[in-house]
């Protein structure tokens, strides 16, 4: 076979194994969700990323150049120092520097995470064995969301749909472009309420109460779970988020107002 034939069926070969390689590439990074806090997030995510690759660079490029170039088979001859005070003063003081650095942009982030002040909707949500309960304390709309997955697909009498054990009957409906609160507890075990398109993950503790706050960029439909061991159906306790307008948000909860007033007649 012709040199040039195999150099050229070696290089396809590779640009094709690349390709597949990087195909799946950004699903091994955070993803970048859709609300204010998740991009936030994920930007300091990719600065400090970025930070890091430099500082491994920086220390393996000197520590590969120092064996590569200080080796034995070229005669070098090692020093005979066994300390520098101006060295150890310098890779003390940098670290402390870049740390710093790292800090400022990290410290900013956390205060906007915990910043629940000024905000348009509060939500309590409540965890159970083994589903949701959302209070929108605004308006006095109340419901109970659980897993509507058919039992015949979880014992595989039928096939398994794409939003498999990842559908409730009832979804929260949030509006885009609005802060959200969320007040979580649970009335009887630890759960956790957690929906990483949004970037909020919190545990659901009984007789206490903890805080969330987002703002939704994008209408769209976003899924989570519980996220602490709960009991023999913690499988069973999919969240499903609704971001619509705000138009429709304010329909929804007027039609909710309205089933409620009948239901109670």
């Amino acid at each position: 076979m012709d040199i040039k034939y195999k150099i050229f069926l070696t290089i396809s070969s590779l640009l094709l194994f690349m390709s597949s390689a990087f195909a799946g590439w950004d699903t091994l990074n955070m993803p970048k969700g859709v609300s204010e806090i998740s991009n936030e997030i994920y930007n300091l995510h990719m600065l400090i990323l970025w930070i890091c690759v430099g500082i491994g660079v920086v220390v393996f490029g000197a520590m590969f150049w120092s064996i590569l170039m200080h080796r034995k088979s070229r005669g070098v001859k090692p020093a005979t120092f066994h300390e520098s005070t101006k060295l150890e003063f310098i890779w003390t003081v940098v670290p402390f520097a870049i740390l710093i650095l790292m800090a400022i942009p990290a410290t900013k982030t956390l205060i906007k995470m915990y910043d629940h002040t000024d905000s348009d909707i509060t939500i309590k949500v409540t965890g159970y064995q083994w589903l949701w309960k959302y209070e929108y304390l605004d308006s006095g709309v109340s419901f109970y969301s659980k897993l509507s997955t058919p039992y015949d697909e979880i014992y595989n009498k039928k096939q398994k749909n794409l939003n498999y054990l990842q559908e409730v009957d009832n979804r929260l409906i949030i509006p885009t472009n609005k802060k959200v609160r969320f007040l979580v507890t649970s009335n009887d075990v630890l759960h956790a309420w957690w929906v990483p398109d949004l970037a909020l993950k919190k545990d659901a503790i009984p007789g206490f109460i903890n805080e969330l706050s987002t703002v939704v960029l994008e209408p769209g439909v976003y899924r989570g779970r519980c996220a602490e061991l709960c009991g023999r159906h913690h499988g069973f306790m999919p969240i499903v988020v609704e971001a619509v307008s705000e138009n429709k948000f304010d329909e929804w909860i007027a039609s909710q107002k309205i089933e409620s007033n009948l239901a109670n007649k």
